[in-house]
C-alpha cells in the first residue's frame, strides 16, 4: 500500500500544513542552489536539430499532471506519430520499440504502464522507451514517423523542440527540495503553458461497473480521482506510482472489501488486466480545445 511517507511528500509538495511550510523555508537555500544548477543547465544547452518536428508535453513539478491523455488526444491528429519517453518504472532498461506497424511488441514489465497506454490508445502510432531521447529520435525517423511526442521532456533542453507545459496548481512554488518544482520556466525560453478546464478538460466514462465497487490505483497524487468517482465505493486503496500489482493483493482487496469489482483507472488496467480479477475502468480521456493547440498539431 502506498507508504505514509510518499502521502506526506504529496501533501509538503501541494499542500503543506504549517510544520512542512516551516521545513520548506530551512531548506531554500539547497533550493536556490539546485535552481541555479538548473538554470546554467539551461543556459549551456545546445538544441540538436533532427529534422523532424517534435513536441513535448509535460509540466514543471514531480508527480502526475494528466499529461498522459493529453499526450494521446493529440497524437491521435496525426497520420503517423511517434511517441517517446523514458518508460519509468520499466523492469527493462535501454531503447525498446514497443509498438510499431505490426503491433504490440513487449509485455507491459518490458515497457512501463505509461508506455503500454499508449500501445493502446493509439492503434497508428509507434511507442518507443528510451532513458535517451535522442537514439529514439533517431530511430523513429528511421521508422518513417512524420512528427515525434517526447512525454515530459521539457528539461532536455539539447532537443530542438515546441514544449507544451500543463499548469499544475500548488500553494508551495518552491523549487526542490523545498518545493515540487524541477526547473522553472525561463524567462527566454520559448513555451506554451496550457491550463486544465480552459484548453482542455477532461472526459471520464465508468466501463463495466457493479454494485460494490473499491478502488484500487497506483498513480501519483490519486486524490485527482476524487471527482469523478462513483457513490457506491467501498474500499479505497492507493499504492504508489507505478506499483507493480501481484494478483494475490488484489484478490485478497476483493474479499476484505466483499467487492465485486475492483475500479481501476487505465494506468493500472494496462498491468492487471491478464489476472482475471473482476474489473471495472475509470476511463479517462481529454478533449482539447482546437484553438489553443492549432499552432502544434491541427
Amino acid at each position: 500500500m502506498k507508504s505514509a511517507v510518499v502521502f506526506w511528500v504529496e501533501n509538503y509538495f501541494y499542500n503543506p500544513n504549517l510544520l512542512q511550510k516551516l521545513l520548506s523555508f530551512f531548506l531554500l537555500p539547497l533550493s536556490w542552489l539546485y535552481c541555479f544548477v538548473m538554470y546554467l543547465r539551461f543556459k549551456t544547452a545546445k538544441a540538436e536539430d533532427f529534422g523532424i518536428r517534435i513536441v513535448s508535453i509535460g509540466n514543471l513539478t514531480v508527480g502526475g499532471s494528466g499529461k498522459t491523455p493529453l499526450v494521446t488526444a493529440l497524437a491521435q491528429k496525426q497520420k503517423n506519430p511517434a511517441i517517446i519517453l523514458r518508460g519509468y518504472g520499466r523492469a527493462s532498461s535501454g531503447m525498446i520499440v514497443v509498438k510499431d506497424e505490426n503491433g504490440i511488441l513487449c509485455d507491459v514489465a518490458t515497457s512501463g504502464d505509461e508506455a503500454m497506454i499508449y500501445a493502446k490508445k493509439l492503434p497508428h502510432a509507434t511507442v518507443i522507451v528510451s532513458e535517451d531521447r535522442k537514439p529514439a529520435i533517431v530511430k523513429a525517423k528511421e521508422m518513417g514517423c512524420e512528427m515525434v511526442f517526447l512525454d515530459d521532456a521539457y528539461s532536455k533542453h539539447d532537443i530542438k523542440k515546441e514544449d507544451i507545459i500543463i499548469d499544475v496548481k500548488t500553494t508551495n512554488n518552491f523549487c526542490l527540495p523545498s518545493g515540487p518544482y524541477r526547473e522553472r520556466l525561463w524567462s527566454n525560453k520559448e513555451a506554451k503553458i496550457v491550463h486544465e478546464g480552459e484548453d482542455f478538460v477532461r472526459e471520464v466514462k465508468l466501463v463495466g461497473g457493479s454494485d460494490r465497487m473499491s478502488l484500487v490505483t497506483a498513480i501519483a497524487r490519486p486524490q485527482r480521482l476524487d471527482a469523478y468517482l462513483p457513490e457506491n465505493l467501498v474500499g479505497r486503496h492507493y499504492f504508489e506510482d507505478h506499483h507493480s500489482f501481484t494478483k494475490e493483493e488484489l484478490e485478497k482487496i476483493l474479499e476484505d472489501d466483499g467487492a465485486t469489482s475492483l475500479l481501476v483507472t487505465f494506468k493500472d488496467y494496462v498491468k492487471i488486466e491478464e489476472f482475471g480479477v473482476p474489473l471495472s475502468l475509470l476511463d479517462l480521456e481529454v478533449k482539447v480545445n482546437e484553438k489553443t493547440f492549432r499552432e502544434f498539431v491541427f
